[in-house]
């Protein structure tokens, strides 16, 4: 029987986390550059660990002002050094809870720079250390990081369009996110059975995440499909 991975963004003060957290199988957690702080990290990662639900670092250029999704020009060893800030600080977090860190996730602007940008990209692994990443198909970032011998896994969003080249349609486009749970959940379910993706991500910022990953989780289990992480 296929297995599929369920993620969403977590700890970002927008939506019903423990809603969330009831419905998927891994979850990224916001480190405090776009969204969050340590309590809410705390509590994010309390909750998971005893869910069940694996813990991924939701790393991020320093734009809490623009929630991330700013395009900025970091020099490498900037953000070198926030990276790891990130990701030490939400594993120390973590491991007090039970838990760990056990994958690496970029956010925002930095996700999508990540897909081209060589230098940005190797900065961000630089940062990480031995972390499994999780990505967009076809990124520099997994690229590279499959040749530095890292764990490397694709996810799709099912509630977001894409570009003809896979790349994802900026959002100030007219119908780049998809906000009918229906219609996500059919997305969902044609990525998981195309094998090229590990994981599908419903986007935690939404006013209806909760609704839309319970739809989703519900439309994959009848389908047949389990749903674990793919850790």
């Amino acid at each position: 029987m296929r297995t599929i991975d369920l993620n969403a963004d977590l700890g970002e003060g927008v939506t019903d986390d423990p809603g969330l957290l009831a419905l998927v199988t891994s979850a990224n957690v916001a480190c405090g550059y776009h969204a969050g702080d340590e309590e809410v990290m705390r509590a994010v990662c309390f909750e998971a660990a005893a869910r069940g639900v694996v813990v991924g670092a939701q790393v991020s250029y320093d734009d809490r002002d623009g929630f991330g999704r700013r395009h900025l020009d970091v020099p490498f060893d900037t953000l070198r050094e926030q990276v790891a800030h990130q990701v030490g600080m939400l594993d120390e977090i973590a491991r007090a809870a039970g838990t760990r860190v056990s994958y690496l996730k970029p956010h925002g602007a930095l996700y999508n720079r990540v897909v081209h940008d060589e230098e940005q990209a190797r900065a961000v692994l630089s940062g990480s250390g031995d972390l499994p990443v999780l990505g967009l198909p076809g990124s520099v970032l997994l690229e590279l990081a499959a040749a530095l011998g890292r764990e490397t896994h694709q996810e799709g969003f099912p509630d977001r369009a894409y570009t003809p080249e896979g790349r994802l349609v900026p959002r100030d486009q007219a119908g780049a996110v998809h906000h009918e749970p229906s219609v996500i959940a059919a997305r969902a379910l044609d990525l998981a059975r195309s094998g090229q993706v590990a994981s599908v991500c419903v986007h935690g910022d939404s006013p209806g995440a909760v609704r839309n990953a319970a739809e989703v989780r519900r439309t994959l289990e009848s389908a047949g499909l389990t749903l674990r992480s793919f850790t």
